[in-house]
């Protein structure tokens, strides 16, 4: 049986009545509302959607919107990587408490609970820790939708991603190791707002009441504000990345390639600054000014290359990785800046 056969099934014309000169009165099926145990009395919940169609459900449906708690049940055997990750899993999926609890009389290993409560701390963002006792450790999402949308969000992941490029780069030009590390430390604060953001995205996908909430306007947005959130992901990995190559130089790089490499990563740079202000300004125009820029970097990048021969082949490796990493960040740059297109091409068609 096609989809079309099912909703053929499921459609159901009714015609509108007048009551009392100006009223309109629409009645309901029979056998739905006889499932839904509803009767004369009844309260009803109608909502206008954003396509102009109205919908109609029973109070009772409303209270099943929130998830609440989520119960994850470990052995001593288990590794905490794995009920870290199923942690992760029904916080992304919207549970706002999380019980990992011991079966049995068991106890949880005091490795796995100082990993579990290290990993809330620094990657879940407004979750604290809310019982801490030998067989379980509890999880709460205490951070309300508006406290904290997806744009304000994205914004501060996009601040630090593009810090985190500017320091890697400072970091190079006088193989500061110190500042390499700080950069290295940094990524962990992008990657938690970047599960926030799925987490955020994930209930509006499964339930549109909570688009507004979250600061967004449509549905249709989410897919959207997802890739964008990966690339800020990728960018501030392939910063962390500059920082990593620049901890395994031994000589400071000569000049003349210190300069291209420059001349990419400020380019790089204002590439993701820019593709984001399109997307916050809804400016079709300023995304494709990125995108048309990618070719000046791939252009700075084969001359960095060519720059390197003559360089130690310890040394060599790393340089061209590091180049490498500042050329993906403009290819982030206009990543963003193409959904940017997508999403704001309404504003230049005729």
């Amino acid at each position: 049986m096609t989809n079309k056969t099912v909703e053929k099934l499921n459609e159901e014309q009714r015609k509108l009545q007048v009551t009392g000169g100006s009223t309109f009165i629409l009645s309901l099926p029979k056998d739905w509302a006889t499932r839904n145990e509803l009767k004369r009395g009844s309260a009803m919940v109608l909502r206008e959607e954003e396509d102009g169609t109205l919908s109609v459900s029973p109070t009772k449906f409303e209270k099943k919107e929130k998830k609440d708690e989520a119960y994850i049940k470990t052995n001593p055997n288990d590794d905490p990587d794995a009920i870290m990750r199923t942690a992760i899993s029904a916080y992304l999926n919207g549970y706002n408490v999380m019980h990992i609890r011991a079966q049995g009389q068991k106890v949880l290993s005091l490795k796995t609970r100082n990993h579990l409560k290290n990993f809330a701390r620094n990657y879940l963002v407004g979750t604290e820790i809310v019982i801490d006792t030998p067989n379980e450790l509890t999880l709460q999402v205490l951070l309300n939708y508006p406290e904290l949308t997806v744009h304000n969000a994205l914004s501060r992941m996009s601040i630090i991603a593009s810090s985190m490029q500017k320091e890697a780069l400072t970091a190079l030009k006088s193989i500061e190791y110190q500042s390499a590390k700080a950069v290295i430390e940094t990524d962990r604060e992008v990657n938690r707002f970047g599960l926030y953001i799925v987490r955020l995205l994930k209930l509006a996908v499964s339930n549109p009441r909570v688009v507004k909430d979250i600061g967004l306007d449509s549905q249709k947005e989410c897919i959207g504000y997802r890739l964008i959130a990966k690339a800020v992901e990728r960018t501030a990995d392939h910063a962390t990345k500059m920082a990593e190559n620049t901890l395994l130089l031994k000589e400071p790089v000569n000049t003349n390639l210190l300069e291209k490499i420059n001349q990419l990563s400020v380019l790089a740079n204002t590439m993701f600054e820019n593709s984001i202000e399109a997307l916050f300004k809804h400016d079709f125009n300023l995304a494709e000014s990125v995108i048309e820029k990618l070719y000046q970097a791939h252009k700075f990048e084969k001359e960095a290359i060519l720059l390197t021969h003559g360089i130690k082949p310890e040394e060599i490796v790393n340089i061209r990785l590091l180049i490498e990493s500042v050329r993906r960040i403009a290819e982030y740059a206009s990543d963003i800046s193409e959904v940017v297109l997508n999403m704001t091409v309404e504003s230049v068609l005729g």
